[in-house]
């Protein structure tokens, strides 16, 4: 959309994607979800609501390892055995893009998607950051 890369946004901006590789996982509007039957209306309010309270922990998390949170992907499900609305993926370095808060070095895939190398160190320096192991 011509906005450069880690331009901070006033507030968060959900987009909502068609997973389907072939097609390169489109974005669609919510009038496409509506039409398609893909969701109700309460589902996409559920999802908003879960994404924003996803967004503020995570930004805060990764602020306090001095690690800029620039933007994430979530995907959700309906559960087959209790037929609720989940979040059905991980959040990892694979689905998120991290930069350090001070350099803006790259934490995440990018450093394989753009050739920068050393992506285990960068994934490395995340769990150590935020204290975890494997």
């Amino acid at each position: 959309m011509g906005v450069t890369d880690g331009t901070v946004l006033e507030r968060p901006l959900i987009e909502f994607c068609y997973k389907k590789d072939e097609l390169d996982d489109p974005l669609i509007a919510k009038e496409h979800i509506f039409a398609f039957n893909w969701a109700t209306e309460e589902e996409i309010k559920i999802i908003e609501e879960m994404t924003f309270r996803i967004n503020d922990f995570m930004s805060g998390m990764c602020r306090g390892v001095g690690i800029k949170l620039v933007d994430f992907k979530l995907e959700f499900g309906i559960c087959k055995k209790t037929d609720e609305l989940v979040l059905a993926d991980e959040i990892s370095p694979d689905t998120c893009r991290l930069w350090d808060l001070k350099t803006n070095k790259k934490l995440d895939k990018d450093r394989f998607r753009r050739d920068l190398g050393n992506i285990e160190e960068a994934y490395e320096e995340v769990l150590n950051r935020l204290n975890l192991t494997i």
